[in-house]
């Protein structure tokens, strides 16, 4: 290998790792330019209130991660997150104890993303298009028992996971933000150091040459998905915890922001590239451009624009980190 190509390869993983990070200084700076937001902005509440905003898209890119790692997608998390939370409020309503309330609340999610991985793995069925049906599936299912409303359960533990104690202070911080940052560092090291994790790269990288160095490449596959399952049902409970109530009307469009936190932090939606850490990042980006925009008085509409070009230029790096890459 010559000194170019090893530099370039050096250049491409610096942008892999630290990309995402300069990215969000880079949102954090363009606020700071304001000196009407700075005083506001700057401020411990705020941060603990972009940490527990970010905490429930945050969660679900965790097991979106492992999808798109692995070539795959899941258009259902959303619709997922919904129905966990009408389980949820559900479940506390029949006067299930915390404890199997959050139990099965993840267990749902895990069911409805082993029935993606099953049909995607088993039937070879494009990602894409199962995880549409079930997107919508999904939501009927919230509506259907929620009966066309929202759940309302009596004051009980489940709500205080989200609860932000001394909302002015940074400290301490929401339960619910504390599990996500646990899990995010757990979800490091297996995607680095545990053979589950070389195999989701490698199916990533090229589906048949995993297959032929001998990765069970459908038991994986279902793993994934279900996985992926269990982290959109915990979003889905932090999601009940924030509303305190269940809402299968909540989280519409929230996939989309899974998937970007996903791509903001460099993955690749053709598989085989993408860290955990650059995902927290990217959702991270996510959640200080709302704060932010929001804080400017800037429209909803202005707040979609932004995040929508953020992630054109995304997926736009990635594509033009591959053709460079084909092109050695």
């Amino acid at each position: 290998m010559t000194s170019k190509t090893k530099q370039s390869f050096r250049w491409k993983d610096f942008i892999n790792a630290f990309g995402p990070l300069f990215g969000l200084l880079l949102v954090v700076g363009l606020f700071s330019l304001s000196a009407d937001l700075r005083p506001v902005f700057f401020t411990g509440g705020n941060a603990k209130m972009i940490l527990t905003q970010t905490a429930i898209v945050a969660t679900g890119a965790l097991g979106m991660t492992l999808v798109i790692v692995s070539g795959g997608i899941d258009l259902s998390a959303g619709s997922v997150v919904a129905l966990s939370s009408v389980v949820a409020a559900t479940l506390l309503i029949q006067e299930v104890p915390p404890a199997g309330v959050i139990l099965l609340t993840i267990l749902a999610g895990g069911f409805i993303g082993a029935i993606n991985g099953t049909i995607v793995a088993g039937f070879r069925m494009v990602p894409f298009i199962v995880t549409l049906g079930m997107m919508g599936i999904a939501r009927g299912v919230a509506k259907w028992l929620a009966n066309n409303q929202t759940v309302n359960p009596s004051e009980n533990p489940l709500n205080r996971i989200m609860e932000p104690v001394q909302p002015l202070n940074f400290w301490p911080l929401p339960i619910g933000v504390w599990i996500t940052i646990i899990l995010a560092v757990l979800m490091t090291f297996v995607m680095r150091y545990a053979v589950f994790g070389r195999h989701l790269f490698a199916i990533g990288s090229n589906e048949d040459t995993a297959r032929l160095c001998g990765v069970r490449v459908r038991s994986t596959k279902i793993m994934i998905y279900t996985i992926a399952g269990f982290f959109f049902g915990l979003a889905g409970l932090l999601q009940y915890s924030r509303l305190t109530q269940g809402d299968p009307t909540v989280a519409i469009g929230l996939e989309l922001e899974i998937i970007a936190a996903v791509v903001i932090g460099g993955a690749s939606l053709n598989g085989g590239s993408g860290s955990i850490m650059g995902t927290m990042l990217g959702a991270l980006i996510m959640g200080v451009l709302k704060s932010g925009s929001s804080q400017m008085n800037w429209p909803t509409y202005m707040q979609e624009i932004i995040i929508g070009i953020v992630i054109i230029l995304a997926v736009g790096l990635d594509k033009w980190r591959q053709s460079k890459q084909q092109t050695r």
